[in-house]
């Protein structure tokens, strides 16, 4: 099977954001399997009997992607990082359902991956990881776009440099910044309720 190379994904994507229908068609085979490996990538964060499985996860993002009118699509990194967003919040708004129907009787825990966290910051309930990561996106909504496009994303730095138009070395810094911040906020936070 020949693999779409990044050209033509954002050359669809450019077609699909000036309202050619066709364009979509086209994309969906082509991003499909990238989707899918997205959804994996999240799901591997989450607790192992999580009842969500990585096909549903990618038609509820795709239908939320489909959805999107006022998006200009720049390229195949802005594509997957509103994809991967989006996964994120259908994940969230799952572990607020969850946490609401059982009345707080337990946390969806998210596995943060060693490559990227700090070590003893292993496990921490998502829907609290959700509510630091809009706090910090309030302070510094360049901060949260890296966190967003680097751990959940999967992007490398110098991805999210191009997808937010900064120099890598920005990128390091405010990705070492914004883990800093989030693991004191989570840490806090655990203190605070006893977990």
């Amino acid at each position: 099977m020949q693999v779409a190379g990044e050209h033509d994904i954002t050359g669809l994507l450019l077609e699909w954001s000036r309202g050619n229908g066709q364009a979509l068609d086209q994309l969906t085979p082509l991003v499909y399997t990238e989707l899918r490996q997205l959804a994996r990538r999240h799901l591997r964060h989450e607790r192992p009997e999580h009842t969500i499985q990585s096909t549903a996860l990618v038609h509820e993002a795709y239908l939320k992607l489909v959805d999107q009118k006022r998006v200009s699509w720049h390229d195949r990194d802005h594509f997957f990082a509103v994809a991967s967003k989006l996964m994120r919040h259908v994940l969230v708004s799952y572990a607020r359902a969850r946490g609401a129907a059982k009345r707080g009787a337990g946390q969806t825990l998210l596995a943060f991956d060693e490559s990227i966290a700090v070590s003893e910051w292993r496990n921490v309930d998502v829907i609290s990881l959700d509510d630091a990561l809009q706090r910090l996106s309030q302070m510094d909504p360049q901060q949260g776009q890296i966190v967003e496009l680097r751990f959940f994303s999967g992007l490398s730095i110098e991805s999210t440099a191009t997808v937010l138009h900064i120099s890598p070395a920005t990128v390091k810094r405010d990705w070492n910044v914004a883990k800093a911040w989030l693991y004191r906020e989570l840490v806090d936070r655990r203190a605070l309720h006893g977990s």
